[in-house]
C-alpha cells in the first residue's frame, strides 16, 4: 500500500527507541511541562541557534500566542499569502485582525517582497511570511522591508522545519529563527511530528519570550497571578520525548527527502505537461510536499487516474483563502492570477522518509501513463 506519508514504517524503524521514551514518561507520571518538555524545549534551541523557544499544543495556537503577546489589536493589519493553509489567517480573524491576502512567486509559491511592499497600508502592523513546502521565503529583503517600516515578522515555519536560508554575506539561518517570531507544528505528518498535536514559537527577545510563555499559561508568570489574558496551550511530556527522539533524525529524514525529490526531478525532467518544484538558491528545501504544476493537461483527472490505481494525490490547496466562505468579507473581489492558476493546476505526490526507488517507481509510471 502506498501512502501519502508512511508513519507506520517510519515508527517501526525507531520503535525501541520511541516505546522506551514514552515508558520512561509514563513512569515519572511527569505529564505536564516535565523534564521530557524542558529538555527537548533546549533540544530545539540548539538545533536553531536560538535563545528561546515556547512549546505549546499545536501549530495553530502558535500563531495566536505570537499574534496575542505581539499586543495586535483588533483592526491591525496583516500582510499573509493567499495560497496557504488556512490556520495563518483564521487566527487573526478570531483576534479581530484584517488579514491581508497577496499573490505569491509563481515559481516558489512564497510570500514576494514586492508583493508585500504595495500591500503596506497605515494599518499594517506585521507580516507572516509561509515557508511553503518546505521551502524558505525569501527572507532577507522581506526582512529590510519589515525593519523600513517597523512591522512584525512572523514567520509560519509550519512546513519547512530543518530548512535553511542563505543570506547576500553568507550567514544561514534556520527557517522559524530570523523574524521577530517563528511558529511551527509537530502534527504527526509534519517533517518533524509527534504522535498526536504540538507546536512551539521560536524567538531572539528574551522580553517577548518571556510573554509569550505567559500567554500560552493563562497570562501568569507566577501561579495564580495572572497579569495579561492568556491561553491554556501546553505540549505535553509524552510527546516532548517522542520529539527528542525524532529531532535527532531530523537532518537524516530531510535529506531522504530530497533525495526523493531528486528521483521525482528526474523522472519528470523530459515532461513539458508538468512543472517540477523550483529550488531557490539562497534556501534549502526540506520537501514537507512534492508538488507539481500541471501545465498541460487536467490536474483533477490526473488525481483520478492515480486514484483508481491505488496511488495517493492530495491538492494544496484548491481554493484561494480569499474565496473561502469563512474570509470573504475580507476579499475585495479582485482575483490574484497566481494564486488562482496554482489552485487549479498544484498537484502534490507522495513524499515521506521511508519512499523507495521501487515505490516512486510506480507512482511515477503511473503519472507517465495518464499523459500518453
Amino acid at each position: 500500500m502506498i501512502r501519502m506519508v508512511d508513519l507506520k514504517t517510519q515508527y517501526e524503524n525507531i520503535r525501541e527507541e520511541i516505546d522506551r521514551a514514552v515508558l520512561d514518561v509514563i513512569a515519572s507520571t511527569d505529564y505536564i511541562n516535565g523534564l521530557a518538555v524542558k529538555t527537548f524545549q533546549a533540544e530545539l534551541e540548539a538545533y536553531h541557534n536560538i535563545d528561546h523557544v515556547i512549546p505549546c499544543a499545536n501549530g495553530t495556537d502558535a500563531l495566536q500566542i505570537a499574534m496575542m503577546a505581539l499586543d495586535l489589536k483588533p483592526g491591525d493589519e496583516i500582510i499573509v499569502p493567499a495560497f496557504t493553509y488556512v490556520a495563518t489567517a483564521e487566527v487573526m480573524a478570531l483576534l479581530g485582525l484584517t488579514p491581508i491576502m497577496v499573490d505569491v512567486d509563481p515559481d516558489t509559491f512564497n510570500l514576494p517582497v514586492e508583493q508585500v511592499e504595495a500591500a503596506i497600508t497605515p494599518r499594517t502592523r506585521a507580516i507572516v511570511p509561509v515557508h511553503l513546502f518546505g521551502q524558505s521565503v525569501d527572507m532577507e529583503p522581506l526582512l529590510q522591508l519589515a525593519q523600513q517600516h517597523h512591522l512584525f515578522v512572523i514567520e509560519d515555519n509550519a512546513q519547512a522545519i530543518g530548512a535553511s536560508y542563505e543570506f547576500s554575506n553568507g550567514t544561514r539561518k534556520k527557517t522559524g529563527a530570523m523574524g521577530h517570531v517563528g511558529c511551527t507544528s509537530f502534527f504527526p505528518s509534519k517533517n518533524l511530528g509527534c504522535y498526536g498535536d504540538g507546536g512551539a514559537i521560536t524567538t531572539y527577545d528574551a522580553d517577548l519570550a518571556q510573554r509569550l510563555r505567559m500567554v500560552a499559561n493563562h497570562g501568569q508568570n507566577k501561579q495564580y497571578h495572572h497579569a495579561i489574558v492568556g491561553v491554556n496551550s501546553r505540549l505535553d511530556s509524552i510527546q516532548a520525548a517522542i520529539l527528542s527522539v525524532k529531532l535527532k533524525r531530523l537532518d537524516a529524514y530531510c535529506a531522504a527527502r530530497r533525495q526523493a525529490a531528486d528521483y521525482y526531478d528526474a523522472a519528470f525532467a523530459d515532461m513539458p505537461q508538468l512543472k517540477t518544484p523550483v529550488r531557490a538558491a539562497n534556501s534549502s528545501h526540506v520537501f514537507h510536499q512534492y508538488t507539481l504544476v500541471v501545465q498541460d493537461g487536467d490536474r483533477d483527472a490526473l488525481r483520478q487516474h492515480l486514484t483508481d490505481r491505488q496511488i495517493p494525490a492530495m491538492i494544496y490547496y484548491p481554493i484561494p483563502l480569499y474565496k473561502q466562505k469563512a474570509f470573504e468579507k475580507y476579499w475585495s473581489g479582485a482575483e490574484l492570477p497566481v494564486t488562482e492558476a496554482l489552485c487549479r493546476t498544484v498537484i502534490s505526490l507522495p513524499m515521506h522518509t521511508e519512499l523507495t526507488p521501487a515505490i516512486q517507481d510506480r507512482i511515477v509510471g503511473a503519472v507517465r501513463d495518464y499523459f500518453k
